[in-house]
C-alpha cells in the first residue's frame, strides 16, 4: 500500500428464454423500464445489478464532487420515506426509493435503507433490533444475489454498526441513537467514497496521456471529471462495451467534459494498445486475491496490457470488497444478460450470457480505493480489518 486515508474500518471502543421457433431465436429482451427493474429484479434468472444498469441507461446527472462536499458538510440528503401513513415500513421499498437516482450506487442505497430500518424501529430490546437488522440485511442480499457490491455493503454495514460499546448501554434509547448514528455516518463515507477516489488518482493522470476506459464505471468517470476540471490534457479510448454499450454512455459524458475521446470496438483493444499510457477499469467486486470480477472483457483487456507493459488501474470503493476467492472464470454465482445480436440465431447455437469475468490479480497494477491507494497483494489484509 502506498498511501492510506482515515477510513470506516474502526472500531475504536467509542435463460431469458429466448423468442424461438423450431427454425430460429432471438437473443433478447424487451426493454425494461425503470418501474419494472425495482418491482420484478429478477425475471428469469437475469441479473437485476445488470438491469438496473439498463434502466439508469445514459444519465449521469449529479456533480460527485459537490455531492461529496456538500456531504462533508453534513448537508441533509433526503429520500422518499416508505414510511406514508397507514403503511407498513418496507426495507425493499425503502432501498427502491433510493435506487431511482441514477448516480447512487446499489450498495450505498442499501446502506441508506438499513439506516432507516433503525430509525423506524418498534423494538424495545437490543437484541430485537439486531434481529430486525439481519434480516432486513438478508432481505436486500437475497434480492439479487449476483450484486457483489450489494452482498459486500449489507455485511460491512452490520459490522460498521454493531460493533460499538452501544450494545452495553443499559438505557436502550441512547443504544439505538448510538446505532443510528453509526449508521448514517457509514452512509455519508460510503456516499463520498467517488470524491476520495477520483482526488486519490489525479497525480497518475499526466497532460498528453492516453487512458483505455472499459464500460460504464460511475467511479472512473468520476476520476476522468475531476482531472478535466483540473484542466489537465489528457484523451480517453472507450471501448464499445457490447451488448448493452455501456462505452456509447461514457464517450458521451466525457464528450460533454469537451475531453477528447475516441470510440473503439471492444475487438480493436489489442490493435489500440500501443497508443494507450494507461487502463482504467471498475469493478463490480474485489476479491480476497486482490483480483477483481467486472465487466465481460476486463480481463481480456488486462491481459493484452500486462504483454505490452501498460499499467491497469482500477477504480472501486471499499464497500465493493468482498469475502470472495475466485479461482477461475466459471467459479462465481453466474450474472447473467439478455443479447440482442440484431438478427435471428439459429435455435441450435449456444450464446454466452454471462455478463462480468474475473481479472487475476497479477494483471492488475494499483486500486485506488477510499481506504488508499493498493497494491492487488495489500487487499486481503484490508479485508480482514474491514470484516475483522
Amino acid at each position: 500500500m502506498w498511501w492510506r486515508s482515515a477510513s470506516f474500518i474502526l472500531d475504536k471502543p467509542d435463460k431469458d428464454d429466448a423468442v424461438s421457433s423450431p427454425e430460429s431465436r432471438l437473443i433478447t429482451s424487451p426493454p425494461l423500464s425503470m418501474a419494472d427493474t425495482l418491482q420484478n429484479p429478477n425475471p428469469n434468472n437475469i441479473s437485476a445489478y445488470y438491469q438496473t444498469r439498463a434502466a439508469h441507461h445514459g444519465v449521469v446527472t449529479s456533480d460527485w464532487l459537490a455531492q461529496a462536499q456538500a456531504a462533508a458538510e453534513k448537508e441533509e440528503v433526503t429520500s422518499e420515506s416508505s414510511l406514508d401513513s397507514g403503511k407498513a415500513f418496507s426495507v425493499i421499498d425503502e432501498f427502491n426509493n433510493w435506487r431511482k437516482q441514477p448516480d447512487l450506487a446499489e450498495a450505498v442505497a442499501a446502506i441508506r435503507a438499513l439506516a432507516k430500518v433503525i430509525s423506524s424501529s418498534e423494538a424495545t430490546t437490543m437484541m430485537e433490533l439486531e434481529i430486525e437488522l439481519k434480516t432486513a440485511s438478508d432481505s436486500l442480499k437475497a434480492w439479487d444475489t449476483t450484486s457483489i457490491s450489494l452482498t459486500a455493503g449489507c455485511d460491512l454495514f452490520m459490522r460498521y454498526v454493531t460493533r460499538t460499546s452501544a450494545l452495553e448501554y443499559e438505557d436502550f434509547n441512547s443504544a439505538k441513537s448510538r446505532l443510528l448514528e453509526r449508521a448514517e455516518k457509514f452512509g455519508e463515507i460510503s456516499y463520498k467514497a467517488r470524491r476520495i477516489i477520483a482526488m486519490l488518482s489525479q497525480d497518475f493522470i499526466v497532460d498528453g496521456c492516453t487512458i483505455l476506459v472499459h464500460g460504464f464505471s460511475r467511479v472512473v468517470l468520476e476520476v476522468l471529471k475531476a482531472a478535466a476540471e483540473s484542466r489537465k490534457l489528457f484523451r480517453v479510448f472507450c471501448t464499445e462495451g457490447r451488448p448493452d454499450r455501456t462505452g456509447l454512455r461514457l464517450s458521451n459524458e466525457l464528450a460533454k467534459l469537451d475531453v477528447p475521446v475516441k470510440l473503439l470496438l471492444d475487438s480493436a483493444v489489442a490493435y489500440s494498445m500501443d497508443e494507450i499510457d494507461m487502463v482504467f477499469v471498475g469493478a463490480d467486486g474485489v476479491v480476497e486475491s486482490g483480483g477483481i470480477i467486472n465487466m465481460m472483457g476486463t480481463y481480456q483487456i488486462a491481459l493484452v496490457a500486462k504483454s505490452m507493459n501498460k499499467p491497469v488501474y482500477v477504480a472501486a470503493e471499499s464497500y465493493k470488497f468482498a469475502r470472495l476467492y475466485p479461482l477461475d472464470q466459471k467459479d462465481m454465482v453466474p450474472a447473467l444478460r439478455p443479447i440482442d445480436f440484431g438478427v435471428p440465431i439459429p435455435s441450435k447455437v449456444e450464446v454466452e450470457t454471462s455478463a462480468r469475468d474475473y481479472t487475476p490479480p497479477q494483471y492488475l497494477t494499483l486500486l485506488f480505493t477510499d481506504l488508499g491507494v493498493l497494491t492487488p497483494s495489500v487487499v486481503s489484509d484490508e479485508l480482514i480489518q474491514l470484516y475483522l
